[in-house]
């Protein structure tokens, strides 16, 4: 059996932590990289590492130290558009601890990793004690995440069904804090 430790993203870990996520957009979402959506995996350390209320976890094989998988979090809202109005103001930056980059290599899903670093997550911005609600999106068909986010947290908008044409697709969920 594999042992991970989970831990903050060290200099060390920001590469394989990148590769990590480029993987994720171009395999499980098919999209590849598109810039206006994936800067901060290009260069994590200006979103993630750098500023002091936002973090960037990762999860290493301790039998290779290779990273396995990925979760970061920010203090940036939703944005509108392209998420509903409504979103965007029910979580303001500054106050909602936006969960991001949650991804697992293939070969290491299974095993717990995503909820360890979601709950490394949680509790970071609970420590912070400027977040007053955690959110996210996801895409239905990322593999395992619907699964994860209906565990812990409860569906606020599935574009697909309350969006008309179907938004971007999306799924949008709040975790709980407390």
């Amino acid at each position: 059996m594999r042992e991970y430790s989970i831990r903050e993203a060290a200099t060390a870990d920001i590469d394989g932590a990148r590769a990590v996520m480029l993987d994720a957009v171009y395999r499980d979402f098919g999209t590849g990289y598109v810039p206006r959506w994936h800067a901060d995996i290009i260069d994590p350390v200006p979103f993630y590492v750098t500023p002091p209320r936002h973090t960037l976890l990762v999860a290493v094989d301790e039998r290779d130290g290779t990273v396995a998988a990925t979760a970061a979090l920010d203090a940036r809202g939703p944005a509108h558009p392209p998420n509903p109005r409504w979103l965007a103001e029910r979580f303001p930056s500054g106050e909602t601890a936006q969960l991001r980059r949650v991804y697992v290599r293939p070969e290491h899903r299974r095993r717990g990793l995503a909820r360890q670093l979601v709950d490394g997550l949680l509790e970071f911005a609970r420590a912070d004690g400027g977040y007053r609600s955690a959110y996210l999106h996801t895409y239905p068909h990322s593999p395992g995440a619907m699964g994860l986010w209906k565990a812990l947290g409860k569906v606020l908008c599935d574009e697909r069904e309350e969006v008309p044409g179907g938004g971007s697709g999306v799924v949008h969920f709040e975790i709980p804090l407390a």
